[in-house]
């Protein structure tokens, strides 16, 4: 509550011609241990409007958590003679591992599809360019079923009614986070509609990151990948070798 006072205070020092959206998060940096079985991420901040403004309370607020973009192959599974096997595939050069878009109404309620398309608010809005050349009810097919893919997996997922405004001015979103969530660079995008219109926007950044052992083995996996695969190996045998010593014991 403090900080949502702090953040009035500083509403009311920056009024300006056109609206102006003062964001924060609960905490820019989260971390990951062992013991991690997911998070909750409260965006919270103040909406500050021109003197004489008359429609604030036709204001709505998307917020939009994503990260972290990376290329990604999608592939199709078919059943051929009772068995799953990959058929066909499509890559995307930047795609987010977790994408969740909270707002104050249904998004389709607030903007309409152009607008929805420009700043990617909603599932079936995310541009994903391809790697190659697709017919486009193909890529639609594949998108698709990344989003249904991810949505089955608590990572994609829309919010709708889920940002509280008080007053036209404070606001808060609160986004849960699954314990399957991937590690890496975030944005949070806020934008400040009225009447249908994107009149302000605000990006905050946001880590995730692995501490202690798990941060060490990731490390030690993306940087140094033949030493990592030894070790795995030795491990293996190692382990191999005493199970089947203790059962000659028995």
């Amino acid at each position: 509550m403090p900080r949502l006072l702090a953040l009035f205070g500083i509403a009311l020092l920056t009024v300006g011609a056109t609206p102006v959206l003062v964001p924060e998060v609960s905490q820019d940096r989260i971390s990951i241990k062992g013991d991690f079985n997911g998070a909750q991420l409260l965006l919270f901040g103040a909406i500050t409007y021109p003197p004489g403004t008359r429609n604030t309370d036709r204001a709505d607020i998307v917020v939009v958590l994503k990260g972290p973009v990376e290329s990604i192959v999608v592939r199709e599974k078919q059943q051929i003679a009772g068995i799953w096997i990959n058929a066909a595939s499509s890559e995307f050069r930047s795609a987010p591992g977790f994408y969740a878009v909270a707002s104050s109404k249904p998004l389709d309620e607030i903007v309409d599809g152009k607008t929805a398309d420009i700043y990617e608010l909603g599932l079936h809005h995310l541009q994903l360019s391809p790697a190659g050349a697709i017919d486009s009810r193909e890529l639609d097919r594949f998108v698709d079923g990344l989003v249904d893919l991810n949505s089955r997996g608590n990572l994609f997922k829309n919010l709708p009614n889920s940002v509280k405004i008080t007053n036209s001015v404070l606001y808060q979103a609160r986004i849960n986070l699954p314990a399957s969530v991937p590690v890496g660079d975030y944005t949070a995008e806020t934008f400040l509609v009225i009447d249908g219109r994107v009149e302000a926007a605000e990006v905050k950044e946001i880590t995730i990151e692995k501490t202690g052992m798990g941060r060490f083995i990731t490390n030690m996996a993306q940087n140094y990948g033949f030493l990592y695969g030894l070790i795995a190996v030795l491990i293996s045998v190692v382990l191999g070798w005493s199970a089947g010593y203790l059962f000659r014991k028995m």
